[in-house]
């Protein structure tokens, strides 16, 4: 009999709200009432019901467990008067909304990586030379300005791309920015480890650039990792990777993966944006 908690983990809902509640109303999800259920990052944004997205994930109380993505973090800094909002930006009804305060409260004290269960959750990627914890420690320095009281007038500085290479001696924004990028942004990477954040196509040997989680020397080779955030990578899964981005707001799948077992379960989505947007 299965002893340790049930853990669903679902990839990028984008303000999908629909293809979520579809996908939590499936037999296998409906089964556990008590499991946990891990979300992997872009909660809102590019689908049509951010508001009604992060309603419901906030109505899951404790068995909702966020890592916070790019465009969680987008939508915080256009709120903060720090970033303006973009022309595919979707959520001018969250903004408007009479529950706005809490459930900015709720999304900005959500953490950038969770470790549990000896799964480790991020949105994007991790350092080659990062161990879990490390990531953990890492993500709760931008967690911190996050959080802060006067988060609104520092959220501006995590945005930029550079630094695009981690190193432990980096110190004050350039070290916020590494961090934050690495955790929400990281795809491809350059042979000397470097980001590169113009590629967002799938992998391609052709490009001279390597997958983050193929970069050598791996901290956490041996701790399975979920991600999202790359949805021309789609769902796959290894021994110790497992990316959930299936495209949910480009009409392909929202995809939840049971841990213990690796049990899949995919609902069918109606595009929100067409290719190229």
């Amino acid at each position: 009999m299965h002893t340790t908690p049930v853990v669903w983990a679902i990839g990028d809902i984008q303000g999908c709200c629909h293809s979520l509640e579809k996908l939590l109303a499936q037999p296998d999800l409906q089964a556990d009432p008590h499991a946990e259920i891990w979300f992997a990052g872009d909660l809102i944004n590019r689908g049509p019901d951010s508001l009604g997205s992060l309603r419901l994930i906030k109505s899951l109380g404790d068995r909702a467990r966020c890592v916070l993505g790019n465009h969680d973090v987008h939508f915080l800094a256009v709120l903060a008067k720090a970033r303006k909002q973009g022309k595919h930006d979707t959520f001018s009804e969250l903004l408007n909304a009479p529950d706005l305060p809490e459930l900015v409260e709720w999304l900005r004290h959500q953490p950038l990586a969770l470790y549990d269960h000896g799964h480790l959750m991020v949105h994007a990627g991790v350092q080659p030379e990062w161990s879990a914890e490390q990531t953990c420690l890492y993500a709760k320095e931008v967690e911190a300005v996050l959080q802060s009281s006067d988060w609104q007038a520092q959220i501006g500085s995590l945005f930029g791309n550079e630094p695009d290479t981690w190193h432990d001696s980096l110190t004050d924004t350039k070290r916020l920015r590494a961090i934050i990028n690495t955790l929400t942004r990281m795809r491809m990477c350059r042979p000397d480890g470097s980001m590169d954040f113009k590629y967002k196509d799938a992998p391609d040997p052709d490009s001279g650039m390597l997958p983050w989680f193929e970069l050598p020397n791996r901290a956490c080779a041996h701790t399975p990792i979920i991600f999202g955030h790359w949805s021309t990578l789609g769902f796959f899964q290894q021994a110790t990777l497992v990316s959930l981005d299936s495209g949910c707001v480009w009409g392909r799948q929202l995809s939840a993966l049971r841990l213990h077992d690796r049990k899949l379960v995919q609902v069918h989505c109606t595009a929100a944006l067409k290719p190229g947007a």
